[in-house]
């Protein structure tokens, strides 16, 4: 489908790529997959790898969320296309490797290095394991690498059946509280119905809010194709998106440099965010009904996080509660002021072990090292601001 295109300063999806500043890029097996159904589109993927190399020379930080191990695996084994779970694992399995050699290829002639985490959706729902790919993620950030994630579907069971990777991508970009979650199509984003049946379908440029009647739009899910997600998949992952604050593009991706095609005003639909990431991150701290444990500090402590700091186990005078790392706290102050609330990077024990010492006493406390804050101020919000 011929897509419309006008100036980039009048278009919206254009905007939001130009202010975003941590992107999450989904790609299906239906843009990654040529027509063979079992190989890569190698110069799609080429022009793909040079946008995101320019969008990170602009400063942005991208992050992919790629489909196709099970197709590509498919041709690899001699499989037929199957429903049977047993046989989508074995592909996944022989796909993995073919799918991360060819981002390596896309990538090399930019001098990216690429990196493959490998995620079920129960990995961004169980907070301790949530808190484990973030903090992997954000080293490969910090390292100018590219996380490229797919869904660990060799082991997956209920996974594989949710359809491509648009919810994943969705909870990847709340985990790394990213601006923009950009899924590629083979669409230019949402009709009031299906414009590959109906002429009389009307493209919907914008969507404030995901409502009963914008899911009514999206109908079923795809049929056809090597992919097996739909419309109605990236709808549900544009309103999870949307409730942590990060906006949702749904754009075409079948054309060679999909991204830089949107930066020069490519249509597409876009779908408001509710506040921003950090903001509601920490709306979720904050409003968590049950904490699992209590932390006291001393006046120090409390003063330095009302400045802004992290809290240090050298503030902590007493550990009330039984919890894991990952887990939503509150802190309170000597005189019983509940003050904060944040989410703990130690279990309830550990805590107690290392309760009082210097950040640089913890591995020596521990036996290993361990991260110096207890609760990092990215991860704690203070009651009432």
């Amino acid at each position: 489908m011929a897509m419309e295109r006008g100036t980039a300063a009048a278009s919206e999806p254009a905007r939001l790529l130009k202010a975003a500043r941590r992107i999450v890029v989904k790609i299906g097996s239906s843009l990654l997959i040529g027509d063979s159904g079992d190989a890569a589109r190698v110069g799609w993927l080429a022009s793909v790898g040079a946008d995101i190399a320019a969008l990170r020379a602009e400063g942005k930080q991208v992050i992919v969320v790629s489909s196709g191990a099970v197709a590509l695996g498919r041709g690899k084994l001699g499989l037929r296309r199957s429903a049977r779970l047993d046989h989508k694992q074995a592909a996944a399995a022989a796909g993995q490797t073919m799918l991360m050699q060819a981002w390596d290829a896309a990538m090399a002639p930019h001098d990216v290095p690429t990196a493959q985490l490998l995620l079920t959706l129960e990995d961004s729902e169980k907070r301790r394991r949530w808190l484990n790919a973030r903090a992997t993620m954000e080293v490969l950030l910090a390292q100018s690498a590219l996380p490229v994630i797919n869904e660990n579907d060799s082991v997956a069971t209920d996974e594989l059946r949710y359809g491509d990777n648009d919810r994943l991508s969705a909870r990847v970009a709340q985990m790394l509280r990213a601006d923009l979650l950009v899924l590629l199509s083979d669409v230019d984003g949402l009709y009031t119905g299906d414009p590959r049946h109906d002429p009389a379908a009307v493209h919907i440029p914008h969507v404030a809010d995901v409502t009963g009647a914008i899911e009514a739009h999206a109908g079923g899910a795809a049929a056809a194709g090597v992919g097996s997600g739909g419309m109605r998949t990236k709808i549900v992952a544009a309103r999870i998106a949307g409730g942590a604050g990060c906006a949702t593009l749904i754009a075409a991706g079948h054309e060679h440099h999909p991204l830089r095609l949107l930066a020069e005003g490519a249509r597409a639909t876009a779908f408001g965010a509710h506040g921003s990431p950090a903001r509601a991150y920490k709306q979720w701290i904050a409003g968590t009904l049950e904490t699992a444990g209590t932390l006291v500090v001393d006046d120090g402590a409390a003063r330095a996080l009302a400045g802004g700091k992290s809290l240090l186990p050298a503030g902590v005078t007493a550990v009330e509660g039984a919890f894991e790392r990952g887990s939503c706290l509150t802190v309170r102050t000597l005189a019983g002021a509940e003050i904060a609330r944040g989410i703990c990077a130690y279990t309830a024990d550990e805590v107690r072990t290392i309760a009082g010492a210097s950040s640089k006493g913890i591995e020596a406390r521990l036996g290993y090292a361990g991260p110096d804050a207890l609760i990092h101020r990215d991860d704690l919000v203070m009651l009432g601001s």
